[in-house]
């Protein structure tokens, strides 16, 4: 319906309210999940970091991001605006195992996750895939694709993941904003697909 149409006037007709949301950016420790948000948020991301001590040690493994300082003790958080009237708010959960009691918290009114991976610790990935699926929440996974790091197709993630049949695995870099928003992107049409579905099961 065109202006004109909508408005003897001639104005624009009501676009209706924003629509905001929730997202989450899963996955294990020192993986991206804080650049990645902090990459695409329009809005200055609040970030809940502390410094790695000697003290974590025996619990936080580094071995493979050796340069990592620091480590999310909370959650981050940021904004995207996808396009006019459609925002997304994104959360951050802390990787590590002693912080999974944040997880069911933040994962509250959640439209679906991110679980970005990263291909030399993939294993480091089973414990997010594995929560969202008990919890039937809308989840791809993203290959931070490092740059130190063997490529691996889609295919062969998802087969190494033992992904469910039509769980959607994307290749990105994490510090590229494009990048980080085409898998936001792609989660929110994953998303909207799964529950399209569900509702018509209901009613089916």
């Amino acid at each position: 319906m065109t202006a004109a149409q909508g408005d003897p006037n001639g104005a624009a007709p009501d676009p209706g309210p924003d629509l905001a949301l929730k997202i989450l950016v899963a996955g294990g420790f020192g993986v991206g999940k804080t650049t990645l948000v902090g990459s695409v948020s329009e809005i200055r991301p609040l970030r809940t970091e502390e410094q790695l001590t000697s003290a974590g040690e025996s619990v936080d493994d580094t071995e493979k991001v050796d340069r990592k300082t620091t480590t999310t003790v909370a959650m981050d958080f940021g904004r995207i605006t996808i396009r006019s009237g459609l925002s997304l708010y994104l959360f951050g959960t802390p990787g590590q195992d002693r912080f999974w009691f944040l997880w069911d918290d933040l994962s509250d009114g959640a439209l679906g996750a991110v679980v970005l991976a990263d291909t030399r610790r993939l294993e480091d990935s089973f414990p997010a895939v594995d929560y969202f699926e008990r919890r039937a929440i809308p989840f791809l996974v993203a290959v931070n694709c490092f740059t130190e790091a063997r490529s691996y197709g889609a295919d062969e993630v998802a087969r190494a993941l033992d992904l469910d049949r039509g769980t959607p695995v994307v290749l990105c870099d994490a510090r590229d904003r494009d990048s980080g928003k085409e898998v936001l992107i792609r989660l929110v049409e994953h998303a909207g697909r799964r529950y399209t579905s569900r509702v018509l099961d209901s009613v089916g």
